[in-house]
């Protein structure tokens, strides 16, 4: 996959494939600039060399519909303060003039087309539209890891217009490249903390992972299905019944894989899912009727943290417990303060997924990791193992 850093911009319109798919609120103004901001690198090096940057985004589900609230015009006034320069809006790509838009602008601007989900053929991946979008440009760049796993128009099929002129922007690289140091590249012991509620939508990445690491840890609302596959009392605790004999494959997948298997020892217990509810610290894995594990305890918080401060590469998707509320928080936050810790003494780390991105945040260590995803879905599809369309077709560009 060809990084921008091989290709000079000056006297191109580079057709720039970002995600702008943007929180905004009820005066659609924009609450949260950081997949703008991720994009900022790429833009700059695009109008730096005196080309010009068309952005191409989604925004939200439209559905193949004009939806005024959806519109990419809302987003025009955060583009431009980040990228510290005006943006121009261009339209509908299908518009009848919008050639002659693109025709007139200048070197170093940087434009933004609509929503291209307001046209059906953008998630079809219809080869006429990704035609059209083609028309507009003459270097194809892709900076939108977030979608990178969706085979749409703009994302993928788009690419083969411009054979041996299509390039990955700096977010999509840097995605792509800390993924690979991480799953293929690593130093060893490589450990893997795994969190959240479900094991269903996490068996894939742990199946996936059992080929590569050498410590697992089950943290979270998941690890209450592996102690009910060991007949260990959860009281009231969330677990997935249908999933208890997958945890018992699982621990057996890692013994005879050599793997390092951690589960939680103790736990932070309440009487009910609030955060004024009564709490109590089991001594040992079991939870009393009529209590419900929040959190992971003293004991666990403890052996977790030698096998991470031990680990030289470090991947963590999913937090410890309910870390939303403050009495419920220490395990995530233990977790997150040994990565840093790890980092910190030479160990290579790698953060993805939306909770564990803001516990990091919440705590005030997220310039203490090596690499945090943003790549959401994305990024969970890569971790499975999956291949994504949109690398691939980078790839075989």
């Amino acid at each position: 996959m060809k990084s921008i850093d091989q290709v000079n911009f000056k006297g191109k319109r580079a057709l720039v494939r970002v995600d702008y798919n943007v929180p905004l609120d009820a005066n659609m103004e924009v609450t949260s600039t950081t997949r703008i901001e991720r994009t900022r690198d790429t833009v700059r090096k695009i109008t730096g060399d005196g080309g010009i940057a068309i952005l191409m985004s989604h925004l939200g589900r439209p559905k193949g519909q004009v939806v005024d609230s959806m519109s990419l015009r809302h987003i025009v006034p955060a583009v431009s303060k980040v990228m510290e320069q005006e943006v121009i809006f261009l339209g509908d790509v299908l518009a009848p003039d919008i050639k002659e838009r693109v025709n007139a602008l200048t070197p170093g601007s940087i434009a933004l087309l609509e929503n291209l989900r307001f046209h059906a053929e953008e998630e079809k991946g219809d080869v006429a539209f990704a035609e059209k979008l083609a028309s507009l440009g003459n270097v194809y760049v892709n900076d939108a890891f977030g979608t990178a796993h969706r085979a749409h128009a703009s994302t993928t099929i788009i690419a083969r217009f411009f054979p041996g002129n299509a390039y990955a922007g700096y977010l999509l690289y840097n995605e792509d490249s800390s993924l690979q140091k991480a799953l293929t590249h690593c130093q060893r012991p490589f450990t893997a903390i795994i969190g959240g509620v479900k094991i269903s939508t996490k068996i894939g990445i742990i199946e996936n992972l059992l080929d590569k690491v050498d410590n697992l840890i089950i943290t979270g609302g998941m690890s209450y299905t592996f102690r009910k596959a060991f007949g260990v009392g959860i009281g009231t605790s969330v677990f997935e019944p249908d999933m208890v004999d997958t945890a018992l494959h699982i621990v057996k997948r890692s013994f005879c894989k050599g793997v390092n298997l951690y589960l939680p020892v103790d736990s932070v217990c309440s009487d009910q899912f609030s955060a004024d509810a009564n709490v109590m610290v089991t001594e040992d894995t079991a939870i009393p009727d009529g209590w419900m594990g929040m959190d992971i305890g003293p004991k666990t918080i403890a052996s977790f943290a030698r096998v991470i401060a031990d680990s030289r590469t470090i991947l963590w998707n999913g937090p410890a417990g309910v870390f939303e509320f403050d009495r419920f928080s220490k395990g995530t936050k233990a977790m997150a303060t040994c990565v840093a810790a790890a980092t910190a003494s030479g160990a290579y780390s790698l953060i993805g997924g939306g909770d564990s991105i803001t516990a990091v945040n919440k705590f005030g260590l997220q310039d203490l990791i090596s690499y945090i995803s943003t790549g959401g879905g994305a990024m969970l599809e890569y971790l499975e193992g999956i291949t994504l369309p949109g690398i691939e077709a980078l790839n075989n560009n």
